[in-house]
């Protein structure tokens, strides 16, 4: 009996780990395509490279600061329509042809941004055009279909897919400010419109897939059922509105910061060279969150994840708003914020998957993302806005050091996970 046991122990040990092993082994194209098509779509590009910009815009043009980054507000009212539509013709034409169409005519949109003449008008509708049509390279495909091949490990694979917002963030400051020194801000633009066209597009077309029948009844550990909550139904639970109504102050608290970095550290008195070797800290930060994020979300109880790490960024808003900034504290309070935005919307994929259900998935988190565009897309704006206003970034953060906490509270609440049959 005691040989019986010990067998049948030594089993399931070797059955777990299998089912650990599998999970990697048949989703790692699947992981590395949502990687490359994240990081060159709509939640990154414009997110790192705003900033960059913005200086040479408003020299070329005599745009303020506020002007261009209303940009970013057109984004955000372009996707209040897009997100949820989006979310819509992935569950009916599947996530490959929504994300891989998406991506092609987000790269030809941010090409376009290289012929710019020096007319507002035609700079957003610019970005309307590209939010609109960019829509489904957001996380509301990718992480769809993540969710489908990952069930023990949901959320680490959720971290590695949205690494590529952490590693474009990583790359992209040092690289554009050398395209920007030897050939324009315009060849830049180009640069950055062939990423999502020449390089995301054919990768995805080749290595991303939702799983079909067939990969179910192969599979040596279990793919995520279909199952949960419809679009209908979710709008009738109350945790549904919970989350939306968190998401708004939340990512306008996480989202004003960083396209808005190298104008802040500027004010504070750090030189270009400073500057633009601190920046690459958001992308390092966001990669580290993501996997530690990923790492705890599949151990320990999501809403107080959250939480905890949600509030990190308050150190980071007293930090940059506080007088007498040296180059170590602000790479400190750079690297807190990119932490706490690696994981946000491996949250809301996580919570999305766990309370709802896998049904409906991208409708609900589409309506999950205009919640988190709408704060994140007025932050920029009104970071700018108050810069314009007050000669200085500090009320804005200041602001943003009170929302963090009592926001991310309200995680608390959500209760245990549902079971789905």
């Amino acid at each position: 009996m005691q040989a019986d046991r010990i067998d049948k122990a030594s089993l399931q040990h070797r059955a777990s780990t299998t089912a650990e092993g599998g999970e990697f082994t048949r989703g790692w194209t699947i992981l590395l395509a949502s990687l490359i098509g994240i990081g060159s779509g709509l939640v990154t590009l414009p997110f790192y490279t705003f900033g960059i910009f913005a200086p040479h815009l408003a020299r070329d043009f005599g745009w303020s600061m506020g002007e261009i980054m209303a940009g970013l507000t057109i984004t955000t009212l372009a996707l209040l329509v897009a997100a949820p539509v989006a979310g819509v013709l992935c569950e009916r034409y599947g996530a490959r042809l929504v994300s891989a169409c998406s991506l092609a005519l987000f790269g030809l949109c941010y090409i376009s941004l290289a012929t710019l003449d020096g007319s507002l008008t035609r700079y957003y509708v610019t970005w309307g055009v590209a939010s609109a049509v960019g829509a489904g390279t957001l996380p509301i495909t990718f992480t769809r279909t993540v969710n489908r091949w990952f069930d023990r490990h949901r959320g680490l694979a959720l971290g590695i897919a949205m690494m590529g917002t952490g590693l474009f963030g990583i790359a992209c400051k040092p690289l554009l400010a050398w395209v920007i020194a030897d050939y324009g801000w315009r060849t830049a633009y180009a640069a950055l419109g062939a990423l999502p066209l020449l390089v995301a597009t054919p990768v995805t077309l080749l290595l991303f897939r939702d799983p079909t029948d067939a990969d179910v009844r192969s599979a040596s550990s279990p793919l995520t059922p279909l199952t949960g909550f419809s679009r209908s139904e979710a709008l009738r639970q109350w945790r549904f509105w919970l989350i939306a109504l968190l998401l708004i102050p939340l990512s306008f608290a996480l989202a004003g910061t960083p396209p808005n970095l190298e104008s802040i550290l500027s004010d504070k008195g750090l030189d270009p060279a400073t500057i633009i070797k601190l920046t690459p800290l958001v992308g390092l930060a966001s990669i580290t969150g993501r996997l530690a994020g990923g790492f705890l979300l599949d151990r320990f109880w999501a809403p107080a994840v959250a939480f905890v790490i949600l509030s990190v960024p308050i150190a980071s808003c007293l930090i940059l708003s506080g007088g007498n900034l040296q180059p170590a504290t602000a790479g400190l309070a750079i690297f807190l914020i990119g932490f706490a935005l690696g994981v946000e919307f491996d949250v809301v994929a996580y919570l999305t998957a766990k309370y709802f259900g896998m049904r409906s998935y991208s409708a609900i988190y589409g309506l999950f993302y205009v919640c988190f565009t709408v704060g994140a897309g007025f932050a920029p704006l009104a970071f700018g806005m108050i810069r314009d206003a007050a000669h200085d970034f500090s009320p804005a953060l200041l602001t943003c050091a009170i929302i963090l906490p009592i926001s991310a509270a309200g995680f608390l609440f959500l209760g245990r996970y549902p079971r789905f049959s």
